[in-house]
């Protein structure tokens, strides 16, 4: 982001700016409209915004009698971000620009139970191949989000026993990026980002109320209210994961408790289920799987239960009841306009799903459930980059960083 002038905040600036950012290309005429600022005021802030670089001069807009006016628009390509999610079993690393669009990607199969070092290493490394990609001409790097399975100290950029590995807990990766990188870095939940970024660019666009949903080795999710992400007093807002639904399970979560809904909902519980019916031999299907050699896994259920397998629907209808059970309570004391699930594993129809959905608008307060949607999310595999982007170019045009 070359800059020739430096930004004074201002609550006028941050009017305009956000609004050239939601709005795109716009007049200063309508600028005025829609902010409530004088056409002088909206004029010198859009000077002071060119001048930085963030803004810049676009065509010519619709006459309305007179002198067709000239659109004024934000210059997503000023800076460049780099983005990564971390989950149970890849990476994926993009380059984006500050309109949180990504510009390139890269994904490849990892382990973050090899432990924070090795992973990071690894990030590092692809980060590195995009970087090393761009062309000569190109804009400055401006800053780095990443998304790690898991709680993450938000002040501070520490997972909070993230993905299960001791190793994690408490890891410097915000320190670590920032002083590899020298630019800020934004660490979070990655189902915080993932609901951010359908937010801003996918199905919960729009929306101002949402449950968002990951369904990995254990069930993860955010809160959209009033059209932001709650974190809640801590950070830690949406691990409903952890909620207390069964007394059979004995093995103790990462978290310390037993019988968490990611112990009984999550892929790794299904996975589990579903070998069990493989050895057994009440999964004609799953046994034949296994018999190739392959190790039975949440996938692999879902596969089997799409083939008509009744061992593997029902392992997925009662995994589906206990999240719909719990998102009742969710929804009734929430209310949100739309439940969105991301598409790691699951369709819209197929047993978990439909269990999920049922025990939802059976469960749910009525006059909560009346207008609710599901649906899948579109975004897929990218959301939790987008998210990032999102985040880091937030805080960096947030009045504690644009003035820098």
């Amino acid at each position: 982001m070359t800059r020739s002038a430096r930004l004074v905040p201002s609550e006028g600036l941050f009017l305009v700016l956000g609004l050239l950012r939601a709005a795109g290309p716009i007049t200063r005429a309508e600028l005025a409209r829609r902010t409530g600022l004088s056409r002088k005021v909206v004029t010198q802030r859009v000077d002071e915004l060119i001048a930085s670089g963030l803004v810049e001069e676009g065509e010519i807009g619709r006459s309305t009698g007179g002198r067709a006016p000239r659109e004024v628009r934000f210059r997503a390509g000023a800076a460049h971000v780099l983005v990564a999610e971390l989950a149970a079993t890849s990476v994926t690393v993009g380059l984006a620009d500050l309109g949180g669009t990504i510009l390139t990607e890269m994904h490849e199969d990892a382990d973050p139970a090899a432990g924070p070092d090795a992973t990071l290493g690894r990030v590092e490394e692809l980060f590195d191949k995009l970087l090393a990609a761009r062309p000569p001409q190109r804009p400055p790097l401006r800053g780095i989000g990443i998304g790690i399975p898991g709680p993450v100290a938000i002040a501070t950029g520490r997972p909070v026993g993230a993905l299960s590995v001791p190793e994690w807990a408490d890891y410097a990766v915000r320190d670590r990026l920032s002083t590899r990188y020298d630019v800020p870095v934004q660490v979070d939940n990655d189902a915080n980002l993932m609901a951010l970024g359908e937010l801003r660019a996918g199905l919960a666009k729009g929306h101002d109320d949402v449950l968002f949903i990951k369904v990995g080795r254990g069930i993860g999710g955010a809160v959209i209210s009033s059209g932001a992400l709650h974190r809640g007093a801590e950070g830690f807002a949406g691990e409903f994961g952890h909620v207390f639904v069964s007394a059979d399970v004995e093995d103790a979560c990462w978290c310390g408790h037993t019988g968490c809904l990611t112990q009984v909902a999550g892929a790794r519980a299904i996975g589990r289920q579903g070998h069990r019916a493989a050895v057994d031999g009440r999964s004609a299907i799953l046994a034949a799987i296994r018999g190739q050699g392959r190790a039975i896994g949440a996938r692999e259920v879902f596969t089997a239960a799409a083939a008509g397998d009744p061992v593997s629907a029902e392992i997925l209808t009662r995994a589906g009841e206990a999240l719909g059970a719990v998102s009742a309570a969710l929804v009734s004391g929430l209310n949100p306009s739309l439940v969105l699930v991301d598409a790691g594993l699951v369709s819209i129809d197929d047993p978990f799903m439909s269990a999920f959905r049922a025990t939802v608008l059976e469960r749910s307060l009525p006059s909560a459930a009346r207008r609710l949607r599901f649906a899948i999310s579109s975004l897929g595999n990218s959301a939790g980059l987008v998210g990032a982007a999102f985040v880091v170019v937030d805080e960096l045009l947030s009045p504690r960083l644009l003035g820098r």
